[in-house]
């Protein structure tokens, strides 16, 4: 464990004991307390480099709403709230603070105001129960040394903040839908291998998990070689996506910002209806993208208003969001997609059929990856599922397979989760599509004959169907039964003669 990591399970641990019982309750109040403590050392920063240079700085920020006002240990307004009678800290939070914070996205803002107002957009008061804990978590906080905010401290920070978010998704909480596994993520942002210039794109970003993962990969790109124009087109005219949860959403941009995305262009509301909550952050956004990377809700149901928008109807959130991403990609523009296993197989409704024909017909799905059962087990969800890759922009005539089983099991648990080994194997394999135990390739001809089924089924793997008829298993069982109860009886028999 980091020193961050540490820090951050201390403060999670005092808003544990303050009414935040569960990760849903806690990661929101963490994030925009982080968000504005990393602000705050930024616009510090900021304002020494304008000063060297004889530039005027103007802060997003004025006393007494900053945190080195507030809630820095030697503060002034913290201070004065502390002397202040009993409650004092959370009328300024509740009458001041925070309104003053959600109107900065009023008349003529910043970007980085716009931001500010979207992060605190669910924050009306905090939820720690006692002034005690709401200062020591505080003092927490602000013991955290960012260090002038350098790219060694940020990426702690961000995986700390990182892990935390993966809190939302375990056992008894109700995250898992926002939170696709780290190594899973990773696999799915190298194969795609967005690159400096391109726009990226999740429609569903959840807590924005592969934008943020593109970044650290595309900042490798240009960490030897890039200039400083790089970076800020990396961290400024990049990253885009939209998300329709209340909770989640200023949770997302706290999350990219942390990692070093000062603007991520994050939409608020339903893409499949195209509604939006909030879109001052998308201005100028482009209509297509070169690469998407996204993980639908599992097993969504939507209205009509949003099967309307698509040429194929279903209720089902997941076919909607693929025709969704297959019309967002630019010609040429490339795809990782996580699908359950339900979509790959369905032959039954009319829309699955036609989405599946749409996506071979638009695109070039070159590789469907079948992870195991439980794959997801970490991130609340034991439900099998499979990475869908394609390029828009030539058809499909094959498509390639690759299984990733756990090597000492048939399914992925908690205690034997998805790691970077598991595709090692993959990767060697993936440039020139060979088959081997875990790999084959299908022609289009034959999906179309299944009528456009795309079921990961390996033709490698014994074949382990049961054959017996039912007359033939009943006389087994029954036979079994017969054993057993003779055995019964000599065991009754024994004990009986002692």
């Amino acid at each position: 464990m980091t020193d961050f990591d540490s820090r951050i399970k201390t403060i999670c641990d005092v808003l544990r004991r303050s009414n935040c019982a569960g990760a849903l309750q806690y990661v929101p109040e963490l994030s925009w307390l982080l968000f504005l403590r990393f602000l705050d050392e930024r616009e510090v920063a900021e304002a020494e480099d304008a000063e060297i240079v004889g530039r005027t700085f103007q802060p997003s920020l004025s006393a007494p709403y900053r945190w080195q006002d507030w809630a820095a240990t030697d503060g002034a307004k913290r201070r004065e709230l502390q002397e202040a009678q009993r409650g004092e800290i959370f009328r300024f939070l509740e009458d001041d603070l925070l309104p003053h914070l959600a109107v900065l996205g009023g008349a003529w803002p910043s970007e980085r105001q716009r931001l500010i107002s979207q992060i605190v957009s669910d924050v009306d008061q905090t939820r720690v129960d006692t002034e005690r804990n709401f200062f020591d978590v505080l003092d927490l906080v602000d013991a955290i040394e960012l260090d002038t905010i350098d790219d060694q401290h940020q990426f702690a920070l961000s995986q700390a903040y990182e892990n935390l978010l993966l809190s939302m998704g375990e056992k008894n909480n109700d995250g898992g839908q926002f939170y696709t596994p780290r190594e899973v993520v990773r696999a799915m942002v190298e194969i795609v291998n967005p690159r400096l210039g391109e726009k990226v794109y999740d429609p569903c970003c959840g807590t924005g998990g592969f934008l943020a993962q593109a970044f650290e990969y595309m900042r490798k790109q240009i960490s030897t070689t890039g200039t400083g124009s790089d970076l800020d087109t990396l961290a400024l005219e990049t990253f885009y996506g939209r998300e329709k949860d209340n909770i989640v959403y200023p949770i997302t941009l706290a999350n990219l910002v942390l990692h070093g995305i000062d603007f991520p262009h994050i939409w608020h509301g339903n893409t499949l209806t195209g509604t939006p909550e909030y879109d001052g952050l998308y201005v100028q956004s482009p209509e297509l993208y070169d690469v998407i990377l996204t993980n639908p809700p599992f097993g969504g149901k939507e209205g009509i208003d949003a099967q309307t928008r698509y040429d194929f109807k279903t209720s089902s959130t997941q076919v909607l969001f693929l025709q969704e991403v297959i019309d967002s990609l630019k010609e040429g523009g490339r795809a990782g997609f996580v699908v359950d296993e339900g979509l790959l197989f369905r032959t039954n409704e009319k829309a699955f059929v036609q989405t599946k024909q749409k996506l071979l017909d638009e695109c070039d799905l070159y590789c469907i990856v079948s992870l195991a059962p439980g794959a997801f087990t970490t991130a609340g969800s034991g439900i099998k599922t499979n990475l869908l890759f394609f390029n828009k922009g030539q058809r499909t005539e094959r498509v390639w397979y690759y299984e990733i089983v756990p090597r000492d099991g048939e399914r992925f648990t908690k205690g034997s989760k998805v790691t970077a080994d598991d595709f090692e194997e993959f990767f060697k394999l993936l440039p020139g599509r060979e088959d081997s135990e875990r790999s084959w390739t299908v022609s289009r001809a034959e999906i179309e004959e299944r009528n456009y089924d795309l079921k990961a089924v390996n033709p490698h793997r014994p074949d382990e169907t049961d054959t017996r008829t039912p007359e033939e298993l009943l006389a087994e069982i029954e036979a079994q039964g017969r054993e057993l109860e003779a055995a019964l009886a000599e065991l009754r028999k024994a004990l009986a003669e002692e």
